[in-house]
């Protein structure tokens, strides 16, 4: 038991950080690394950024509401199926708004002659890519968490 305590400690300690990073990122980092783009790019891409990082805010304060479900011995109910869909969706969101902004700039290089260039293209394909994960994994243990609270629930009539 105290293994978990301790785990669960740590991540609650690196969601903080992770909140306090993207919190900077989205107020102080963001708009000045994009304040020298063009106006017609600058708010687009602010705005879609942007969303992704709420997004990741998002699953961030539902993971926290997990782990307080979990010390209290409620991850197999009703409460815990709203927090796991609330992150599937934020992710969806997330993954969406962010292939989006992938299609778009692919499609500005490549109908730009100077621009053409298969490398940024190639590496936003592997960052879509890769940020469907989290979302096919999430997909899956949500199905694992609704049958895990079935079979509490059949558990607990037995006894």
């Amino acid at each position: 038991m105290l293994h978990s305590r301790l785990i669960a400690l740590l991540l609650r300690a690196v969601l903080v950080v992770a909140a306090l990073w993207l919190v900077v990122i989205l107020g102080l980092s963001m708009p000045g690394e994009l304040s020298d783009e063009p106006l017609p790019f600058r708010i687009p891409v602010q705005i879609a950024l942007s969303i992704v990082i709420l997004c990741v805010l998002t699953v961030i304060v539902c993971i926290w509401r997990l782990l307080t479900l979990v010390r209290r011995d409620r991850l197999f109910s009703e409460a815990s199926h709203r927090w796991v869909d609330a992150i599937v969706w934020a992710l969806g969101i997330g993954w969406s708004v962010l292939a989006v902004l992938a299609i778009t700039a692919t499609s500005i290089i490549y109908f730009t002659p100077e621009l053409r260039d298969p490398g940024f293209p190639m590496l936003l394909f592997g960052i879509v890519t890769l940020a469907a994960l989290p979302v096919l994994l999430m997909l899956v243990m949500r199905g694992l968490l609704h049958q895990a609270t079935g079979y509490r629930a059949e558990l607990e009539e037995v006894i």
